[in-house]
C-alpha cells in the first residue's frame, strides 16, 4: 500500500476554519473501554502516510501515532468505561468519549469539528459529520490512529490481568478464540454485559495472582 497524505476536503478548509478531526476506536469489542481522539494538524507540516487506522499495520500505526503526537498542533485522547457503555449504550458512550477529547482541547471560536461517521457529540462549536471521514480527511485519520493505538495499549495492559482471554491478540473483539474463552471461563468485570454473548454470563475470577498482588501492594 503506497503511502499518501489524505487530502483535506476543499469545502472544509474555507472561511479560515481550524479543523479538529475526531474519531473513535472500540465500538465492536465485547470487552474494554471505547476510546476517542481529537487532532488539529499543522497544514505546514504534512505527515505522510495517514490513512484509516484499520488499513494500517500495527507497526505503521505506532509510528504514525508518535509522529502525530510530536508534530500536530494539538491532540487529545479520551475514553468511556465499560460501566458507561453498559449504562448508556455503546453509541452514547462513544459520543461521550469524543466529547471528552474535544472539550479537553478547548476549541477556539473558529473551530470546525469534523467527526467520522453520521453521529456527532454535543459541543459548543460548529460540528459536521463525515461519512468515511477516516479515509477522506487527514485530521480524522490522525484521530483514528491515536484512538486505536491508545486502546490497543490498554487492552495489552488488561491482558496481563486476564491472560486466559487472549486480549493481546484480539483486543476484545468477538473472535472464535475469545468466544471460546467466554464459554470456558465466563466473563470478567471488563466485559460489556450489555453485549451478546455476555448478557447473563457470570463474572469469572480468571486473573493472574501476580496482577492481584501488584494491585494490592
Amino acid at each position: 500500500m503506497a503511502e499518501r497524505r489524505i487530502p483535506l476536503k476543499h469545502e472544509y478548509a474555507q472561511d479560515g476554519k481550524v479543523i479538529y478531526g475526531v474519531d473513535e476506536a472500540g465500538r465492536g469489542p465485547l470487552a474494554g473501554p471505547v476510546y476517542a481522539a481529537c487532532v488539529v494538524l499543522d497544514p505546514a507540516d504534512v505527515i505522510e502516510g495517514l490513512a484509516d487506522s484499520k488499513q494500517l499495520s500495527e507497526k505503521k500505526r505506532i509510528s504514525l501515532a508518535d509522529q502525530i503526537k510530536q508534530r500536530a498542533r494539538a491532540w487529545a485522547i479520551a475514553s468511556a468505561s465499560v460501566e458507561e457503555i453498559d449504562r448508556l449504550n455503546i453509541l452514547q458512550a462513544s459520543l461521550l468519549a469524543m466529547q471528552r477529547a474535544v472539550v479537553s482541547l478547548r476549541p477556539i471560536p473558529n473551530a470546525l469539528v469534523l467527526v467520522d461517521g453520521n453521529h456527532a457529540p454535543r459541543l459548543d462549536c460548529e460540528v459536521q459529520t463525515v461519512i468515511r471521514g477516516d479515509s477522506l480527511v487527514a485530521e480524522i485519520s490522525a484521530a483514528s490512529i491515536l484512538a486505536k493505538t491508545a486502546r490497543d495499549i490498554e487492552m495489552l495492559r488488561l491482558h496481563e490481568a486476564y491472560p486466559v482471554y487472549g486480549f493481546d491478540r484480539h483486543k476484545g473483539y468477538p473472535t472464535k478464540a475469545h468466544l471460546e474463552a467466554i464459554r470456558l471461563h465466563g466473563i470478567t468485570d471488563i466485559h460489556r454485559r450489555s453485549f451478546a454473548p455476555c448478557v447473563g454470563q457470570s463474572v469469572s475470577g480468571a486473573r493472574t495472582t501476580s496482577f492481584i498482588n501488584q494491585k494490592e501492594a
